[in-house]
């Protein structure tokens, strides 16, 4: 076995590891349907939780993709403010009865209030390509986990691609809205879902810093 192989492998690995950002600014230009797809492959081969789904028949994870300035990510930046508009009245509502979700929500209620401020939600009609990934729910409900591991493939794989990626998080909560769900074509309930935005990058950032490993790591005998 040729070690030189693996550790050239690894070095590539690394550095992608360490190029890994989130990009929220893009150029116009759109990345091609083989990049798109490349990144969708990458994200169809994560890990998934085969125990909670079952031997369905009907595969466990669907991909869609909808491009800026499309019919389909028309209606659903529309959706998509709206249930930034609820999410705003929950927490305000929950922030005024609970002085202690008040001191760890404030910035995060500030966010949502920004969004609605600027009409657009980050991700959707902010860049190119929008992509939403659906998983199956089954029991036990693991499904977050499961796109998770689908939505760092696919980020990783952007990243060796040169392509700019940053997870669209409000996604999950459209799963129960009826109408988001008839634009992608599954039904309401059925699914978990996250969503990403992808296009070029219109900065380069600098690669992500962290603390030695060691300091961090505990050894347990």
């Amino acid at each position: 076995m040729c070690t030189d192989i693996f550790e050239q492998r690894n070095v590539c690995l690394d550095q992608i590891l360490a190029e890994r950002r989130s990009y929220r600014m893009f150029t116009s230009e759109v990345p091609d349907d083989d990049a798109i797809r490349r990144i969708l492959h990458a994200g169809l081969l994560a890990p998934f939780a085969a125990a909670a789904v079952g031997t369905s028949k009907d595969y466990f994870r669907r991909f869609f993709v909808l491009r800026n300035g499309s019919a389909s990510l028309n209606a659903v930046k529309s959706l998509a403010m709206d249930q930034v508009a609820v999410m705003a009245q929950e927490l305000k509502e929950g922030m005024e009865k609970n002085p202690a979700l008040r001191e760890r929500a404030g910035s995060f209620a500030d966010r949502l209030s920004l969004i609605q401020k600027r009409g657009l939600v980050p991700g959707i009609g902010t860049a190119p390509v929008y992509i939403v990934v659906a998983e199956r729910k089954g029991f036990p409900p693991v499904e977050l986990q499961s796109l998770a591991h689908c939505m760092e493939n696919m980020w990783l794989k952007a990243t060796a691609l040169g392509l700019g990626f940053h997870l669209v998080s409000i996604t999950s909560q459209m799963s129960r809205s009826a109408e988001f769900c008839s634009i992608l074509g599954i039904p309401a309930g059925e699914w978990e879902l996250m969503g990403c935005a992808v296009g070029v990058p219109a900065d380069e950032l600098s690669p992500s810093i962290r603390p030695p490993v060691e300091d961090l790591t505990r050894w347990l005998d």
